[in-house]
């Protein structure tokens, strides 16, 4: 049991460091500033959860997991709201967004 369990972790931490390298080549890849961050914000999210499934499974069932879980949970709420204000940021101040319309009004 225990050689599966360090198994099924490598595959997850492998999964994790696989999509992690290729938000790195979409980083570098892309041109535009909206298609990188958008690169970065779902690599990061998919990166992180494979990597940390990875960890819980090899550690097992414990309150270290929890605290685990809990970090990708953060994650997964903190990372998309600052994906989209940076995004937002690069709309309103890039003249050359080209087709993209940009909202002006402030939301309350």
């Amino acid at each position: 049991m225990e050689w599966v369990r360090l198994i099924v972790s490598a595959v997850f931490l492998l999964l994790g460091l696989l999509v992690f390298i290729s938000a790195a080549i979409g980083v570098n890849k892309f041109k535009r500033a909206l298609n990188r961050i958008h690169a970065a914000a779902l690599g990061d999210t998919l990166g992180i959860l494979f990597m940390i499934l990875g960890l819980v499974v090899w550690k097992g069932i414990s309150f270290a997991s929890f605290k685990l879980l809990l970090v990708v949970l953060f994650f997964w709420l903190a990372s998309p709201v600052a994906g989209h204000m940076i995004s937002r940021l690069e709309v309103m101040t890039d003249e050359d967004l080209g087709e993209i319309e940009v909202d002006h009004h402030e939301d309350l």
